[in-house]
């Protein structure tokens, strides 16, 4: 576990941790991406606030913009049925080996 001696250093690497733990949990991968797009919201997020920016109102602009997204990837998202397809979503999870995938 990372422990950092500055109390808001810390709450920040137990947050981004928590970030890549749900997203493995969840997904099984991604958590580089998730943890990348957690510290950019985070980064501005801050930003903004240090400039006068409501922490409410930047948390609710956060949650509107992730059920958007959510719902964008919902439509571009396709099943996967056939082996084929389920071949293909492996190897590209072992970025392109196909021994692996």
């Amino acid at each position: 576990a990372i422990e950092l001696k500055d109390k808001c250093q810390n709450i920040g690497a137990k947050l981004v941790q928590d970030v890549a733990n749900n997203t493995n949990e969840e997904a099984g991968d991604g958590t580089t991406t998730a943890t990348i797009l957690a510290r950019a919201i985070a980064k501005e997020g801050f930003d903004k606030i240090i400039k006068g920016a409501n922490p409410i109102e930047i948390r609710k602009g956060v949650m509107l913009a992730v059920e958007k997204v959510v719902e964008q990837l919902k439509k571009m998202s396709k099943q996967v049925t056939t082996p084929e397809e389920i071949a293909q979503v492996a190897t590209i999870s072992a970025n392109g080996d196909t021994a692996i995938g």
